[in-house]
């Protein structure tokens, strides 16, 4: 009876995770629902829509958590959408298909990787609680203002660090105690009546730990502790992201009974003049004149590593529009490519135009609506 309950309730948990694994597979990355169109939108739709959709989530203009996220996604869901050949793939074949008709084919993944510790929650592996840990010193954490250049092409930084270390001689102030219960902590018996003890806990510095207690006024050692300077040599890794933290264990000020807490350095990340960061994305505003926003245009742009490549465009540019280049982000941690850049394109309106250029204007766009007409 006992087998068969278990078993049941080991059926229950599998059905609930696959179908929650399937309604995850299904919600996520709908192109349509992402521009808020029907399949069976037109072109105009779809360009409208996302019109709509990029300026509502810009990062620039949307400060929300997850905008930055939403802003990317319905980027991706533009591009795939206003491309025929990737979105007759798409309504074939989803998301997945997709990538792999981009990476030329290729595997991919069941999925399930986290199927095991749904289940090792559910039973068994709880793991063993440690008993009777010694205690350490507070950590510290201390702020690392870095550049987005530096966290793009790496970095070593070396810094010195003050801290409280024992004295050399500190065993020698050390005298047995059984009262001592742990740092701070001294249990003692106390009489209350005849026949009748009571166990009383104070606090008492002088217990330094279990069975451990301090001599006073110690020749060896009168402070305790002594302050040392060492020598910290900090790596950044190409793509670490800001608040990520940088750990140098057991280096803190050292204490007796106690052992050294940990120091982290918390990665702060300058304002960069150039780019903007959401995770491995970059996002950069570029102004364009009119006539180039008509015409087409070249423009030349400088990573955050000074190398230079070029950004080409020959279709009529709109006001706010976002333009995605593949693998001009910043390096992803996992050493696996890099991230995307998203270009903002202003365009730069003429303050006042001349009767003849109005003229010239309205003549050219005429003939061309006539010939769209024909």
């Amino acid at each position: 009876m006992l087998l068969y309950s278990q078993l049941s309730l080991t059926s229950a948990v599998l059905i609930c995770f696959l179908l929650t694994t399937f309604m995850l597979a299904v919600q996520a990355g709908d192109f349509y629902k992402l521009l808020g169109i029907s399949r069976d939108a037109t072109t105009k739709e779809i360009k409208k829509a996302y019109r709509q959709k990029s300026l509502e989530f810009h990062p620039d203009k949307n400060k929300e958590e997850g905008a930055a996220e939403k802003f990317a996604e319905i980027a991706r869901a533009y591009e795939v959408l206003s491309d025929e050949e990737k979105k007759e793939i798409y309504d074939q074949y989803g998301e997945d298909g997709l990538k792999q008709h981009e990476q030329g084919g290729g595997g991919g993944g069941s999925g399930f990787g986290g199927f095991e510790d749904v289940f090792s929650q559910f039973f068994g592996g709880g793991g063993r609680r440690e008993r009777n840990r010694e205690r350490q010193t507070p950590d510290v954490e201390i702020p690392l203002h870095v550049t987005m250049k530096q966290l793009y092409l790496g970095a070593v930084i070396e810094v010195e660090y003050v801290r409280e270390v024992l004295c050399l001689n500190w065993q020698e102030c050390m005298k047995n105690s059984q009262e001592c219960q742990g740092p701070g902590v001294r249990v003692k018996m106390q009489q209350i009546a005849p026949g009748f003890v009571q166990q009383v806990q104070q606090k008492d510095d002088r217990c330094v730990a279990h069975g451990k207690m301090w001599k006073s006024n110690c020749s060896a050692c009168p402070s305790k502790t002594t302050t040392e300077k060492i020598d910290l040599t900090i790596d950044i890794n190409r793509g670490m992201r800001p608040g990520e933290l940088i750990t140098f264990e057991g280096v803190t000020d050292e204490k007796p009974g106690y052992t050294a807490g940990n120091l982290h350095f918390k990665l702060i990340e300058k304002e960069d003049k150039t780019f903007h960061r959401d995770r491995d994305n970059l996002y950069k505003t570029v102004e364009i004149p009119l006539v180039d926003a008509l015409t087409g245009f070249s423009i030349t742009l400088k990573h955050l590593d000074d190398h230079s490549f070029t950004v080409n465009v020959n279709d009529v540019t709109e006001c706010d529009h976002v333009m995605r280049i593949p693998g001009k982000g910043m390096p992803r941690r996992n050493g696996r490519g890099f991230g995307d850049l998203y270009l903002t394109f202003e365009v730069d309106f003429p303050d006042k135009l001349s009767d003849e250029q109005k003229k010239a204007i309205k003549d050219i766009l005429s003939s061309s609506d006539q010939r769209d007409e024909l």
